[in-house]
């Protein structure tokens, strides 16, 4: 069979567009092989890098990991603790044990005097069980409850482009700013500053979901946060 390629570097494919066929080139990402071609399995953009071909995604919904750092939405109560939202259908909670490295003695004080409904909470997943249940912890810096700041919502597949490679991106996103900017990987972000340069923030992280995968982005960025 001969070895043929479809699709070229940072090409935007839709699901079932094939890629490359015979059995030298390798499928990465969201590609996958069937028979002697290569497939996308969801709309993304091509990685060609050598002979691997990666599909990123450009839309999906968040699924968590052990270890995820993320940004959960306090909504409800429980007997040793709260539920939570993480932009995701699963459960998730946060143990009274979780939120502090001191003990927290609720005969002296109640759930809510922590955290109340609508609070947000910068935390990491410690488990999830077989039957998809999740525990958060919060109890270890830089974890903690969000005060103040606004928290915008992205899609989780361009949280990766968001930092940017070894935290650039989001190093420009605060020097630029001196705004306080923390990133969920369930696709929430908190930012913290004065008004005018939460906005800034905003507006930037926006250009950046939706050209993630244009050129010359970074450049936009900074020119958007300078006010040009």
């Amino acid at each position: 069979m001969v070895e043929k390629i479809h699709i070229k570097d940072k090409d935007v494919i839709v699901p079932g567009t094939l890629l490359a066929e015979g059995l030298e080139y390798l499928p990465s990402g969201k590609a996958f092989r069937d028979g002697e071609n290569i497939y996308s399995s969801t709309v993304g953009l091509i990685s060609v890098k050598g002979r691997v071909i990666k599909v990123i995604p450009l839309a999906g919904k968040y699924a968590p990991k052990r270890g995820d750092v993320i940004i959960a939405k306090i909504n409800g109560f429980g007997k040793f603790g709260w539920t939570c939202e993480i932009e995701s259908p699963y459960k998730i909670d946060l143990n009274v044990g979780e939120i502090s490295m001191n003990y927290v003695d609720l005969k002296n004080s109640k759930l809510a005097d922590y955290f109340k409904i609508s609070d947000y909470v910068f935390g990491e997943i410690l488990d999830i069980s077989e039957s998809g249940y999740i525990s958060l912890t919060a109890k270890r810096m830089p974890y903690r409850k969000l005060v103040g700041g606004n928290v915008i919502k992205v899609s989780p597949v361009k949280i990766p482009r968001i930092i940017g490679k070894q935290g650039s991106m989001i190093k420009i996103l605060k020097d630029s700013s001196n705004c306080e900017i923390l990133v969920g990987q369930n696709g929430l972000v908190w930012i913290k500053g004065n008004a005018e340069n939460e906005a800034k923030v905003a507006n930037a992280i926006k250009l950046i979901e939706q050209e993630s995968h244009h050129s010359g982005l970074t450049e936009k960025v900074k020119a958007m946060l300078e006010g040009k």
